[in-house]
């Protein structure tokens, strides 16, 4: 069938059935003749035909045992009102030729559906192929764009060449990542004062910028993120700690779980507590929380105009006799490894003990009459504002963290001096 591609817009198709047998002409002529005047002036197929609106009629017909069936197919650049109109006329024709005849019809076919179709299988071969050869996704040009910048905007910190974002020398605030990826993945989202340590051997110049600058460790969240987290600690000033969800990377996270993570990160002393994370004082007496307990204890010595064996020789007096001493480590030993917390009146006399955990609620509550706390964890800035907001005299706790503020009325002592005593 040879059908005007520019425009044939549908295809009549029809099935013929005729009680006798009937040749091509006949079926042709029986649709001109039965359907002339049907339909009025605008849609006679004889003026359609001549304007070029309806294509020719093409029969396909077959004859077998005396009965003639066959196919019928008309194009058309009609609209699919009048294609219907034009259709629907086919099945009133009831003779074809001398012979009884019956016409259905099959369907209207989109043709413009059919283009749009192949259009659609070729447009995919070609992308899968361009794809296939230039190796970069479509989706993604604006990603690869940003990337080649975000590239450039990486530099090489100090001297040992720590990848960091741009705002590293300028910001007041650094976030010490793992590696490389991580410190790109947090440019991709605006983020530009990221430096990596790249392992566990961190550089000086990210120890040195640590103490100068309000420092976030955000690791990932997996062990190789605790230990170089560990070696923070133990290395840096750290102020601040954020971590990937669980077994998952910095480099790997989204734009939503990254912003997440910072706004949730927990400071320092409150995070050893939550976790009991122990840091190696002997390996440490120089590095980041332990220069900070001493620029508190410098700051308090200040401030009293004390030397500081003038003031623990103070604190040892003012704790009380040798039975009070011996009380206290009774609790410790009864305490050992246990994370509890053991809360005494001021007779000394053990009025709750509750997980170590919840001791901070705990002490939220109402007031208990509660004047001591033993307990097994670290005693933090935090444990410090509570006990001296409720009236607590003493915390005494396994060890203490970093407490830039502690006021007079409150006394903190670690396990050891106690032992030691």
């Amino acid at each position: 069938m040879d059908i005007d591609p520019s425009t044939t817009k549908y295809v009549i198709k029809a099935d013929l059935k005729a009680s006798g047998v009937v040749e091509k002409p006949d079926v042709v002529g029986a649709i001109f003749g039965q359907t002339e005047g049907l339909l009025g002036d605008e849609l006679d197929l004889r003026d359609l035909q001549k304007s070029g609106r309806m294509g020719r009629i093409e029969v396909e017909v077959s004859s077998s045992k005396g009965k003639s069936s066959g196919k019928i197919t008309i194009p058309s650049s009609l609209d699919l009102v009048e294609t219907s109109i034009l259709a629907a006329a086919l099945e009133t024709i009831d003779r074809v030729g001398p012979c009884k005849a019956d016409i259905e019809i099959d369907e209207i076919k989109d043709v413009r559906e059919s283009k749009r179709n192949r259009i659609v299988e070729r447009a995919k071969d070609l992308l899968s192929s361009t794809i296939e050869e230039s190796k970069v996704p479509t989706g993604n040009l604006t990603e690869s764009v940003r990337q080649e910048v975000q590239m450039e905007e990486i530099s090489d910190y100090g001297e040992s060449h720590s990848p960091a974002g741009p705002n590293v020398d300028e910001s007041d605030a650094i976030i010490v990542v793992e590696g490389r990826s991580d410190v790109l993945n947090l440019l991709r989202y605006g983020i530009k004062n990221a430096i990596a340590v790249e392992g566990t051997d961190i550089p000086d110049e990210i120890k040195d910028l640590s103490t100068k600058r309000v420092t976030t460790a955000f690791v990932d969240g997996d062990r190789g993120g605790m230990l170089i987290l560990q070696e923070l600690l133990e290395t840096a000033e750290v102020d601040y700690v954020a971590e990937a969800p669980e077994n998952t990377e910095v480099e790997e996270l989204t734009q939503k779980q990254i912003m997440k993570a910072l706004r949730s990160k927990i400071p320092v002393d409150q995070y050893l507590e939550m976790y009991d994370i122990d840091v190696d004082e002997e390996e440490v007496k120089e590095s980041g929380g332990y220069q900070r307990a001493k620029k508190a204890a410098k700051g308090k010595q200040a401030s009293t105009g004390k030397s500081s064996s003038e003031s623990r020789e103070e604190q040892r007096e003012e704790l009380g006799t040798k039975k009070e001493y011996d009380q206290y480590r009774k609790l410790i030993d009864s305490i050992d490894k246990e994370k509890i917390a053991k809360l005494l009146n001021g007779n000394g006399e053990v009025l709750e003990e509750v997980p170590t955990r919840e001791l901070a609620d705990k002490l939220l509550e109402k007031d208990q009459g509660v004047e001591k706390v033993v307990f097994n964890g670290i005693v933090t800035q935090r444990l410090v504002d509570i006990a001296t907001e409720k009236g607590i005299k003493k915390l005494i706790g396994r060890k203490v963290g970093n407490i830039p503020k502690l006021p007079t009325s409150l006394e903190v002592l670690p396990w050891d001096r106690l032992k030691n005593n």
